[in-house]
């Protein structure tokens, strides 16, 4: 099938900002910077190890870079995010600081500051080309972002991890930062649509889970024990609780750009089967969790540390998460290539 368009559009973008930001790197900088190309074996492990806490994400922080580098570092954020997504990241890159201040500005035993902005990091996969294989991985506190270029097409997103700490604070005038608002209140407005019968399937525990259950593993099943029970399918919700899941679901497509969203393809009978589960009380300010799964698709979030005022959200594709079905595909057909 031929790739479309606008992916291509995409991908040449990625690839021109991923050379530009590069280019600007000491020799030093770039043996950092740089990880080896994607592919689905063994040698790939590096490209899938990933985080959301505050801990070595691997690559080049921002600390190890100038303003000029930083600026093109994050050109390259920018391309693999939609606007919506773009002002997200940095609004919770910026409340490092803001917990600073929460938690009095404590000294830190491991490194120079325990809530850090500039301990984000970025690394490219691969050689940026216009018919290669490679990637990059953005990523530090409550962000993970993965992304894969195969033959000039976007091909994998996820990972996608967005989380916020805190959840919620004062601004002036009395308006409240929630850079996740409606990924929260669109959820929590579809569980209390629920009628009874509906909230029996639906609801898994009066109690949330500490956090996302599948963690930062590499891989994930469809059937994996940890998410095993799915919850009230699409196919059993009225057309408005219908158009509340869509715009949840729009929440986390959104945050890359339309070309790869995968939005559009959720009109209509493929909402059938879509899973919605929730866990935990449903009042604003307690704690809870929730997730939606499907063919290919895995959301989950919680909110329930720091007095349900710290939320993790991520959505995966437990099918291609980091790409690794189309690297299985594009390794059989270049071998099969070969052989023949």
């Amino acid at each position: 099938m031929a790739a479309q368009p606008d992916r291509r559009g995409l991908a040449a973008r990625m690839t021109e900002a991923a050379r530009a930001w590069l280019e600007l790197l000491s020799a030093e900088q770039r043996a950092i910077a740089l990880g080896a190309q994607p592919s689905d074996d063994a040698t790939d492990e590096e490209r899938r190890r990933w985080f959301y806490t505050p801990t070595d994400h691997g690559g080049l922080t921002f600390h190890q870079q100038r303003p000029a580098q930083q600026q093109a570092a994050m050109r390259l954020v920018s391309t693999g995010l939609s606007r919506a997504g773009y002002v997200t990241v940095a609004t919770t890159i910026g409340l490092e600081n803001v917990l600073d201040h929460a938690e009095g500005f404590p000294a830190s035993s491991g490194r120079e500051r325990r809530r850090d902005p500039g301990l984000y990091y970025l690394r490219v996969f691969g050689e940026p080309a216009g018919g290669g294989t490679w990637g990059w991985r953005f990523g530090g506190h409550h962000v993970s972002l993965n992304n894969l270029v195969v033959d000039g097409e976007v091909v994998a997103t996820t990972p996608c991890f967005l989380g916020a700490d805190p959840a919620s604070s004062e601004l002036l005038g009395g308006a409240v930062n929630r850079p996740l608002a409606r990924v929260e209140d669109l959820a929590r407005e579809l569980v209390e649509s629920l009628d009874s019968e509906q909230r029996r399937r639906a609801i898994l525990s009066v109690e949330a889970p500490a956090d996302v259950l599948t963690g930062n593993r590499s891989t994930i099943g469809e059937d994996d024990d940890a998410v095993r029970r799915k919850g009230v399918a699409g196919s059993d919700l009225s057309a408005g609780q219908r158009d509340l899941l869509r715009a949840l679901l729009s929440t986390y497509f959104d945050r890359v750009p339309a070309a790869v969203s995968p939005f559009p393809a959720y009109e209509g009978n493929a909402l059938d089967a879509v899973h919605f589960a929730w866990a935990g009380a449903t009042g604003p300010g307690e704690p809870h969790y929730y997730r939606v799964q499907g063919p290919r698709l895995l959301i989950e979030w919680d909110n329930t540390q720091r007095g349900a005022n710290h939320a993790h959200s991520v959505w995966r594709d437990p099918g291609n998460d980091f790409g690794l079905d189309v690297l299985r595909a594009h390794r059989r057909a270049h071998h099969l290539s070969a052989a023949g």
